[in-house]
């Protein structure tokens, strides 16, 4: 059985989310960032830490991409032009929409309160905002890559609860109702039921 150790409202819940999309059985040992449990196997002490088995992976992106890969779902095979232009989405995602969120994080709450930039935040929601337009005017179905479901949908997903609850709104209509949709899927439902 798969290990998370994390708490369920941070990126564990990605690697969550995957599992339940896969159907496959887990289990969760809640930790905080930075416990004696989590710095045990990640030095950083970032969360989520997966097991599986003996084997440790950190990073929840990398953990989702070796679930899918693994178990051949929720992505396209390595090797195709589908997987790059998955990736490249993934890519984006983590580094114009993922970024943004954290260093907003980082200057509320995560750093000490002297190294804090508040004003900052301002500029990071235009860079979301912006983002989030682009992404949804190349958008050609209802998920990232069409018809397609992939990690790269999670991610997003993820990041736009993450921004609503973190004051990120975004006003794009289109970008709703794809949040919206993702959320709607019986793992989602079935995760947050819990």
């Amino acid at each position: 059985m798969y290990e998370i150790i994390g708490s369920p409202t941070s990126r564990a819940f990605r690697v969550m989310w995957m599992l339940e999309e896969l159907g496959e059985p887990y289990k969760v040992q809640k930790e905080q960032p930075r416990s004696e449990a989590v710095k045990a196997l990640n030095p950083s002490g970032k969360i989520p830490v997966f097991k599986d088995g003996n084997d440790v992976i950190t990073d929840s992106t990398a953990i989702m991409t070796y679930l899918a890969d693994k178990h051949g779902a929720l992505t396209f095979p390595a090797g195709t032009l589908d997987r790059a232009r998955q990736d490249a989405l993934t890519h984006c995602i983590l580094d114009e929409i993922d970024a943004v969120l954290w260093t907003a994080a980082r200057h509320t709450f995560v750093l000490p309160e002297e190294k804090r930039l508040p004003a900052i935040k301002d500029s990071l929601k235009w860079e979301y905002e912006r983002t989030i337009n682009r992404l949804m005017e190349s958008l050609e179905g209802p998920y990232l890559m069409g018809e397609t479901f992939t990690i790269a949908d999670i991610l997003l997903a993820h990041c736009g609860t993450w921004a609503r609850s973190a004051g990120f709104p975004s006003d794009n209509a289109r970008f709703a109702e794809y949040v919206k949709a993702c959320r709607a899927r019986p793992a989602f439902q079935k995760l947050t039921g819990k």
